[in-house]
């Protein structure tokens, strides 16, 4: 580390090297397996640092795994459904330590799953406040669901039908299905 570095720029370059270890670590082993020795280890820092910045094991886990939302504030139906379908070759493709830590670890460790639950429902609200419908959280609980389990079923079960399938030809079938939960009226 270079001493004639501010000590904040310092200091954000550890709590960044942590996260990128944490991340790594916890998509790799998952939440239970991933402890902060090991994590402190990987950024060759020492464990009582690690606590210092983050205070928990949950914390530094919330901190790893929290995406930011990618969905327009203003969309169509068909923006919408676009939007989600452009995201399955992100999906079949390599996805961020923070995500596969969040899969990896969402249903066996409790407070995992209220960090998975906490990004699905922003999802799952933003998806809700561009459908027009009396059950709009509804179609957006089955639209973020139905992209969940693609993404399940093709990183962490490794399904032969979905890891062999293009990505324009999983969006091609899952188009009209996108289409009536988000179209007003059907």
């Amino acid at each position: 580390m270079d001493d004639r570095l501010p000590r904040a720029e310092r200091r954000r370059r550890t709590e960044a090297r942590i996260l990128d270890e944490a991340r790594r670590l916890f998509a790799e082993r998952g939440f239970e397996r991933t402890t902060i020795r090991a994590v402190a280890a990987a950024a060759e820092i020492d464990p009582a640092l690690v606590m210092q910045y983050f205070g928990s094991k949950q914390e530094l886990f919330s901190k790893a795994v929290k995406v930011t939302p990618v969905l327009p504030e203003h969309a169509e139906p068909d923006e919408i459904v676009e939007h989600v379908l452009a995201t399955i070759g992100l999906k079949m493709g390599e996805l961020p330590q923070s995500t596969l830590a969040m899969m990896r670890s969402m249903l066996t460790h409790p407070e995992a799953a209220v960090s998975a639950r906490e990004s699905l429902n922003g999802q799952i609200d933003r998806i809700a406040g561009l459908v027009k419908t009396d059950d709009a959280r509804l179609r957006a609980a089955l639209v973020t669901s139905i992209m969940l389990g693609v993404t399940v079923g093709h990183q962490l079960l490794e399904l032969d039908a979905l890891r062999e399938a293009e990505p324009e030809d999983i969006a091609r079938v899952l188009r009209p299905a996108l289409r009536a939960l988000t179209i007003t009226g059907q």
